[in-house]
């Protein structure tokens, strides 16, 4: 049994030898050298948007939406991460600077509470009287320091009730709003590196919502 076992083996390593011509040169695997990683690269087409939450103290809680725009800037608009830092480009031109006009486009609504504001707002629903005691204020952030923004026009503002689900109680239900606002900002050569920062504030100067755009 093991003589035929043996033979077995010895015919099929034969088999195999006849498969690699005799004295045929082994060849070397040599590592092929990885291309350069490629920079990350962002685009913006539609505009930078910001997302954030408020609460008024003793009162409501809110969530805020915005688009900041200008015309077609910012879909042709993409960065690039290299060794010296960002680099932004419109098509194949480098740019260091937001354009002169830019649109901020705000819709705030009431929201319920989350767990970070249940000690600012208390719940409930925000009022028409409520929201027209908030102030907002436009900054510009670079690093730490915040600066006013320059010129700001209010070119659009509406109040549109929000339908309940529930039709058939709506008689029944407390009233509820989506406030939406369109301001324009006139920039004076501000760095794409700047963020532009909203704070709104109570009447009383409490801080009851803090968002921010940034590339």
């Amino acid at each position: 049994m093991g003589a035929q076992i043996s033979r077995v083996v010895c015919l099929a390593l034969t088999g195999f030898l006849l498969l690699v011509p005799a004295g045929a040169p082994q060849e070397k695997k040599t590592k092929k050298p990885r291309p350069p990683a490629d920079p990350k690269v962002e685009n913006y087409y539609g505009g930078v948007f910001l997302v954030g939450e408020g609460g008024i103290p003793n009162g409501p809680c809110f969530h805020i939406n915005g688009r900041v725009t200008s015309a077609g800037f910012f879909n042709e608009l993409k960065s690039y991460e290299t060794d010296d830092g960002t680099v932004f480009r419109v098509g194949t031109t480098e740019v260091t600077q937001f354009p002169d006009k830019l649109l901020l486009s705000l819709t705030i609504r009431d929201q319920l509470c989350s767990y970070g504001l249940q000690q600012v707002g208390t719940g409930g629903y925000l009022t028409p009287e409520e929201m027209s005691s908030l102030k907002l204020t436009l900054y510009w952030k670079h690093g730490v320091e915040l600066r006013p923004v320059g010129k700001i026009l209010m070119l659009n503002h509406t109040v549109d009730p929000i339908q309940p689900y529930a039709t058939n109680v709506a008689a029944e239900l407390p009233k509820r709003y989506l406030w939406t606002y369109e301001l324009g900002i006139f920039c004076d050569s501000v760095p794409l590196t700047d963020s532009l920062v909203l704070i709104f504030r109570t009447a009383d100067d409490h801080i009851a919502a803090r968002v921010a755009a940034r590339l």
